[in-house]
């Protein structure tokens, strides 16, 4: 659990940053394959799916320095350190659709189709991501918990800075009490479990053969669903609506990303029924 994967002279190579560029060409290798056997030019894709990957990234980065601005406000120049992770994954695809949207405008591009294809990409790019926060330490960290499943930081782990116990958030810079290092939930897992559980079903997904778009809104649905159940309520996080709280078990709700996808899954579920009437 160390951020850095290798380190030569000044040259150094992240993990975060290594596994995220992995995902992508392993996505775009998976999405290109998916739109050439549904009949679409391979060219036009590449060209729409480069400038989403780029939109993307900056959406991500965007979204997650605003809802995360004490994290930056000493340093701001900090908000263009992406290799050091911190990616809003909602960010990413607001970032994405725009871009394709952009490409429909222009171009009339399937863009249902194109959407469909990236899921697979889309979902490796959440396993990547949740294993680069686990090797970045401070990323999506979990809550303290009394649980069975409750993992405590060894020593070593440098990129975990251990949690104080007064504040009961990341130990960076001075703490008035205790800086423990667990046991917290391992929410860096339970993220790329949804990102794997959403791999294995877009497989399932894509050999359907539904109408284009059903891929895209089984992706959002159950993404929203699972990530709010799995993950979403063991992070230390704020709580923007605080419905519950158990800090013993290390459990709170609403987080932001928890209210952000109450709206996507009623649109998706009202999307999906929609081709259900339709079939």
């Amino acid at each position: 659990m160390d951020p850095i994967f290798i380190q030569i002279g000044p040259l150094t190579i992240r993990w975060y940053g290594l596994l995220l560029t992995l995902a992508i060409f392993l996505g775009y290798s998976i999405a290109e394959r998916i739109v050439k056997a549904r009949g679409h030019d391979p060219e036009q894709f590449s060209r729409a799916a480069f400038w989403a990957v780029v939109a993307g990234v900056l959406g991500a980065r965007a979204v997650y320095v605003l809802t995360s601005w004490p994290e930056f406000a000493p340093q701001p120049i900090r908000a263009l350190f992406i290799w050091e992770g911190g990616l809003s994954f909602h960010g990413a695809i607001l970032g994405g659709l725009l871009a394709f949207l952009y490409f429909y405008w222009r171009e009339r591009i399937p863009i249902w189709d194109y959407l469909d294809a990236a899921v697979p990409g889309v979902a490796l790019g959440v396993i990547a991501g949740r294993i680069g926060n686990l090797m970045n330490g401070s990323d999506t960290v979990g809550r303290l918990t009394t649980l069975p499943l409750g993992y405590t930081w060894p020593e070593w782990a440098t990129g975990f800075p251990g949690i104080c116990t007064a504040t009961g958030q990341l130990a960076f810079g001075y703490c008035p009490g205790e800086v423990v290092r667990g046991p917290v939930h391992l929410t860096q897992v339970y993220g790329a479990l949804v990102g794997l559980i959403l791999l294995v079903a877009s497989y399932f997904w894509l050999r359907a053969k539904k109408p284009p778009g059903y891929v895209f809104w089984q992706f959002v649905f159950w993404y929203s669903l699972l990530r709010s159940v799995i993950e979403e309520p063991f992070r230390l996080n704020p709580l923007w609506v605080k419905v519950y709280e158990n800090p013993e078990l290390g459990i709170g709700l609403l987080t932001a990303t928890q209210l952000v996808s109450i709206p996507l899954i009623l649109l998706s579920g009202f999307m999906l029924q929609r081709y259900r009437r339709k079939a």
